[in-house]
């Protein structure tokens, strides 16, 4: 008996609390905008579908997809703030659109972006829940106007007996749902009919709300696949960042006390009269400069100081320590991010440590571009025997799983008896950063 005493005051209570007022405020708002979104959505998609379908009207229709996948991402945005001002969920918005370069890596960009797609789908699936939302608002409404039934009665209804009055219509948003009321007792089902409009248009609010924050969570918010991107963009970035950090603690460092060191021996050297002293101090500054050498190659491997230059210094560098001949082309537009240059980098080099450990050429040629917009291409190609497999070793495993961390791909040219030709594709920047 408790419990369904406790069931019953929380259901007459409903209606009374700021949640709920909230939650109906908001059920008007998102029906309105739903429905209009989904027509909006519509009116535009359809045709562009319809149109893109003929060859005359593909680009029409394209551009037509394109304004699509715009307005979807507007609308996403209106319902996320909708929601967070209504019923207080935020929902965090997925990352903003990140435009290639040219018209056509526009195109590109916007056809496949995800984010602007589950938008769309937010769009269309939100008809049933505006159209319930509606409901909702309308029976809340419908039922406060008939709970003033016996008050409108008194006021405008007392009139002397034998006047022929027009009944008054106790309404709800059902099918044939209205009633003809004609005498002041009538008036009292009137108000039965509209505390039930109102308890039903209150919970039914509050169970669609639940449903539409479930649905924008899902297809309004950042997809699983953008997050797993970001993350991995941030992972990738901040480790470039650590490694520039402690190939620069190294370099004015401990390189610096070494050589310091190394000239302090020397000094003593100098001095030294005894020549097992001497001897000694010849032992220390050797093992000095053997550790200060390894120093410098290991800060060099894990950041090298030439490509805070640019990617095309940093392999010119790399060309003039090559025992064989290499020449490097370099067509970069606009400079790829610290994480991709780096990438590239150590590719190159491991691309050409191949070349001379392996291949026995005569010359080696680098060629690096962005023809492709968004795309840094590296190509590594040599006059040598061929015959390079990935299956068999030689570093272009490694190197292919090394690429592929960042979406990137990797293919091998070569044929025995040569040339050996190997094309690395890595994005220009990191998917999901926003830069």
């Amino acid at each position: 008996m408790e419990n369904i005493r406790r069931v019953a005051a929380t259901v007459l209570r409903a209606p009374f609390t700021r949640r709920t007022r909230r939650e109906v405020c908001y059920c008007a708002a998102g029906a309105v905008t739903g429905l209009v979104g989904f027509v909006l959505v519509m009116v535009i998609l359809v045709p562009a579908l319809f149109i893109s379908a003929s060859v005359l009207g593909t680009v029409a229709g394209l551009l037509m997809v394109v304004a699509v996948l715009a307005l979807a991402r507007r609308l996403g945005a209106l319902h996320r703030l909708l929601l967070r001002r209504g019923t207080g969920e935020r929902i965090t918005a997925p990352a903003p659109f990140e435009p290639g370069a040219g018209v056509l890596g526009r195109l590109d960009r916007r056809l496949r972006d995800r984010d602007a797609w589950r938008a769309v789908g937010h769009a269309l699936l939100k008809l049933p829940v505006a159209i319930l939302e509606g409901w909702a608002v309308a029976a809340v409404g419908f039922g406060l106007v008939d709970i003033t039934y016996p008050l409108d009665w008194v006021l405008f209804r007392n009139h002397p007996a034998g006047t022929r009055l027009s009944p008054m219509i106790a309404a709800a948003p059902v099918p044939r749902g209205h009633l003809a009321i004609g005498t002041l007792p009538g008036t009292l089902l009137a108000v039965a009919i509209g505390v039930a409009c109102v308890l039903a248009g209150v919970w039914l609010a509050r169970g669609i709300v639940a449903v539409d924050k479930r649905l924008a969570r899902a297809l309004l918010g950042p997809s699983r696949v953008s997050e797993l991107e970001r993350t991995r963009a941030i992972a990738v970035e901040d480790a470039v960042v650590a490694l520039r950090r402690v190939e620069r603690d190294l370099h004015d460092g401990a390189q610096v006390r070494l050589a310091a060191v190394a000239m302090n021996i020397g000094m003593a050297q100098e001095k030294a009269g005894d020549a097992e002293l001497r001897e000694l101090l010849d032992a220390a500054q050797s093992g000095v400069g053997e550790a200060l050498a390894d120093l410098r190659r290991i800060a060099r491997g894990i950041h090298p100081p030439v490509l805070d230059n640019g990617l095309a210094d940093a392999l010119d560098s790399l060309a003039a320590s090559s025992p064989i001949p290499a020449t490097v082309r370099a067509d970069v537009a606009r400079r790829p991010s610290p994480a991709i240059e780096t990438i590239a980098y150590f590719c190159v080099a491991e691309l050409l440590a191949n070349a001379i450990k392996h291949s026995s050429a005569n010359l080696i040629e680098i060629d690096i571009d962005t023809e492709r917009p968004d795309v840094l291409r590296l190509r590594v190609s040599d006059d040598g025997r061929g015959g390079a497999d990935p299956s068999r070793g030689t570093g272009l495993d490694g190197l292919r799983q090394r690429v592929s961390t960042v979406d990137g791909a990797l293919h091998v040219s070569s044929p025995p008896g040569g040339p050996t030709r190997v094309t690395v594709e890595l994005p220009a920047r990191m998917t999901g950063r926003g830069t």
